[in-house]
């Protein structure tokens, strides 16, 4: 699943003025508080397709690709999104 991020939504969540402020606070916080707060931003119906051609630059923390195209638009993707569905009862 791809999402398009809002950038200053992205930014502002890790307390990050811009991207290298954003890679160096991600490389410094825990990875568990990072992938929640990215679960959290995910949140959305504005599901979009990504040209894998037109990305520049891609920030990558476990199941959670952030991807930064040569527009400056940041999307998320996710690899397994099967971790993080609820199951159902088994009787």
């Amino acid at each position: 699943m791809i999402t398009l991020l809002n950038k200053s939504s992205l930014l502002s969540t890790f307390g990050a003025n811009d991207i290298d402020a954003l890679k160096s606070t991600i490389l410094n916080m825990a990875p568990s508080m990072v992938e929640y707060y990215l679960c959290n931003l995910s949140i959305s119906d504005d599901t979009k397709y990504l040209n894998k051609k037109n990305i520049e630059e891609t920030i990558s923390i476990g199941d959670f690709n952030i991807h930064i195209d040569y527009d400056n638009e940041y999307y998320l993707e996710i690899n397994s999104d099967s971790q993080y569905e609820e199951t159902g009862s088994l009787w």
